[in-house]
């Protein structure tokens, strides 16, 4: 195990060693409510709605999915919509970058990647937002969404959506380094929406509820689908590979499905070479499609993924676009 793994591990246990950190975490927690207190008084607002969709956690609670369906919603109902993001661990030849599909995970990041294979929205990372978010008014977008940067404060927005784990909540409760907290847990209280991502003991009033369901496999080579018990009865032992915010959370939605898993956790945002898929046996190996854009160019017929679909409340995607985009929704459904 990782110190990254021992250290979140720990976070989520509220283990006794952390306790000198307190102070520290204390400090960060100080700093953030000066930030926001900060950002009530500006940026300027960007002349067209933009949507920040991110967390107050360190690691993944399922934004990226939120993000993807969003995007859909909203070109469902003839919106056009641009997508900024960091754009962690890629190095693209210039920035602002937009992202298309034939580019490698190395040159776009592998969640932008991933958007823009899922959606027809426009994707343009930056480190630096406000540039990416000048960048991405040149395409006259009626709403523009943030990829994460609930933190990123210089970024004028317009409304925000924070995603909660269900199962892991917000561990212990402290900021970093003391606990996973980027902002105090009261931060849930200044967002538009709080979006809790699955099932498990957190609760916040008023909360959105979302599941990710996923009910087939896509063979990684061909492209071929097997509904999900199917495959599982036929294959009840596999290997599973994450590298994301959250492994345990692939892991336990294969074993829920009737899976024998051999778990094959990596870093979040791993750059994945082929030895990483030369697992031993003849098992089929399942992999998310955040890793699969980083595994095209060496994947076999054993490779599977796993895509999963954010459900969430009826009328949910429609009240975020009323509050935001009400004229130019009521034009497009006109």
């Amino acid at each position: 195990m990782s110190l990254a793994e021992r250290v979140s591990r720990a976070w989520y246990r509220d283990s006794a060693w952390l306790l000198p950190l307190r102070p520290l975490g204390a400090l960060t927690a100080r700093v953030a409510r000066r930030r926001l207190g900060q950002l009530r008084k500006g940026p300027e607002a960007a002349p067209v709605p933009v949507l920040v969709v991110g967390n107050i956690t360190v690691g993944g609670t399922g934004k990226t999915p939120l993000v993807i369906a969003l995007c859909q919603g909203a070109a469902s109902r003839g919106l056009k919509v641009v997508v900024i993001s960091r754009g962690y661990g890629a190095r693209p030849p210039s920035l602002p970058w937009t992202v298309e599909a034939g580019q490698s995970a190395n040159e776009a990041g592998d969640e932008p990647l991933l958007i823009s294979h899922a959606t027809d929205a426009i994707v343009i990372i930056d480190p630096r937002r406000p540039r990416a978010l000048e960048a991405a008014l040149t395409h006259r977008p009626d709403l523009v969404i943030s990829d994460d940067g609930l933190q990123h404060y210089p970024l004028g927005r317009s409304a925000e959506i924070a995603v909660v784990d269900a199962r892991r909540g917000l561990g212990n409760g402290r900021c970093i380094p003391a606990g996973p907290l980027r902002e105090p847990a009261s931060r849930l209280d200044h967002v538009d929406w709080v979006v809790v991502n699955g099932e498990g003991p957190f609760r916040h009033a008023g909360a959105v509820p979302m599941q990710l369901d996923a009910p087939w496999l896509e063979n990684a080579a061909t492209g071929q689908r097997v509904l999900l018990e199917a495959f599982a009865e036929r294959y009840p032992q596999v290997h599973a590979l994450a590298g994301i915010g959250d492994p345990e959370r692939f892991f336990g939605l294969l074993r829920r499905s009737g899976f024998a898993v051999t778990a094959h956790p990596f870093p979040d945002h791993h750059a994945f070479v082929a030895d990483d898929l030369a697992l031993p046996g003849e098992a089929p190996l399942i992999m998310t499609e955040k890793d699969l854009v980083k595994c095209r160019d060496f994947v076999t017929p054993r490779c599977w993924v796993l895509p999963v679909t954010a459900t969430l409340p009826p009328g949910f995607i429609d009240q975020v676009l009323a509050r935001l985009v009400p004229t130019r929704l009521k034009d497009a459904n006109t």
